[in-house]
């Protein structure tokens, strides 16, 4: 009896099937009631008390085979089932696929690359963590020069000469190290400065910086320049440019595109006046570019910045600077197919 019992073991283990109806001939084969379990209950009454026990194991062994491999077979064929479900049926509506949407900073920076590399400008990066060289120094802001007080800047407190860059000039620095003239670069990034969070400034937010350095350069290369770049950001072709101070660059000016006072909105973001400041820009200061290894006799060349976060605030109409680091989602679910 042992061993027909451990023939039925080995049957059942090496039990296979894809079909409803073998399973259920195996089911009732074993686990009928006039199964083959069923008849081994009842032979087990008139076998010997010595050998009742490990009989009865081999039986309760047989049965347990046969229900695992019962709920096996069962479990493979509901997966089966379910995955013909979804995907055999060639008729079946197919899930919904959520698109995604460009994050409002990234759309106006792609822009505005683009716009540059039409006229030939490439695209530098540096660490956004900048020592005093890079951030000051060579930008003509030597040590105790009070021009440093216009930025409110962070720095790391083990070390006074390490600091969270205050604008991507700094990337300019390490390009002119590097490169020889001519030079025609952008410098989009992150920069952070220690200020109050407000629903019009943040301690954090993002620049494009721009830098051409060549033979013969001049503020009228530097104006029309910006003129191009206005005209196609902004589709608005008048601006002005203002004198104003800046270390790194003489002379320097701060750019006003008209923005027009059609609405009531434009009257609120330009107080009334129509004009719309959008930049500070310059001639490249002699002094940052002989610190930065070329000769300023031989070469000029001019420099602009913006932020990215104010042009995207016009552009989106947005009102509040701080929607565009919270990530809610119903406020980024808007600028689905901006590219």
């Amino acid at each position: 009896m042992q061993d027909q019992i451990n023939k039925y073991i080995d049957e059942v283990k090496g039990f296979a099937t894809e079909t409803a109806d073998e399973l259920e001939a195996f089911r009732i084969k074993f686990l009928g009631k006039k199964g083959i379990l069923r008849g081994l209950y009842s032979d087990l009454k008139e076998v010997s008390a010595d050998q009742k026990r490990d009989l009865g194991q081999a039986i309760n062994a047989l049965r347990q085979a046969a229900d695992e491999k019962l709920q096996e077979i069962k479990d493979s064929m509901e997966s089966q089932s379910t995955v013909q479900g979804q995907f055999g049926d060639l008729s079946r509506p197919g899930n919904p696929l959520h698109v995604g949407s460009r994050h409002p900073i990234s759309i106006v920076k792609n822009r505005i690359i683009e716009i540059f590399s039409r006229i030939g400008f490439n695209v530098s990066e540096g660490p956004e963590i900048e020592d005093d060289w890079h951030n000051f120094t060579a930008l003509n802001l030597p040590e105790y020069h009070p021009a440093r007080d216009m930025q409110d800047t962070f720095f790391i407190q083990t070390d006074p000469d390490i600091l969270l860059r205050t604008h991507t000039s700094s990337v300019q620095v390490r390009y002119m190290e590097n490169n020889q003239p001519p030079i025609r670069t952008i410098s989009p990034g992150r920069v952070y400065r220690n200020e109050a969070i407000s629903a019009r400034s943040h301690c954090f937010f993002h620049q494009v910086e721009g830098l051409y350095i060549d033979k013969d350069v001049s503020f009228a290369d530097l104006k029309q320049t910006l003129q191009y770049f206005t005209t196609e950001l902004f589709g608005k072709s008048k601006i002005r440019l203002r004198p104003s101070y800046f270390p790194f660059t003489e002379p320097s000016a701060e750019v006003d595109v008209y923005w027009g006072l059609e609405t009531e909105t434009d009257y609120r973001m330009t107080k009334g006046t129509g004009w719309l400041e959008i930049m500070g820009c310059g001639m490249v200061d002699p002094n940052v570019l002989e610190n930065c290894g070329i000769d300023s006799k031989e070469y000029s060349g001019f420099a602009f910045g913006m932020g990215i976060d104010r042009i995207a605030l016009l552009l989106h109409q947005i009102s509040d600077i701080r929607m565009l680091s919270e990530n809610d989602i119903r406020f980024l679910q808007q600028f689905k197919g901006s590219l």
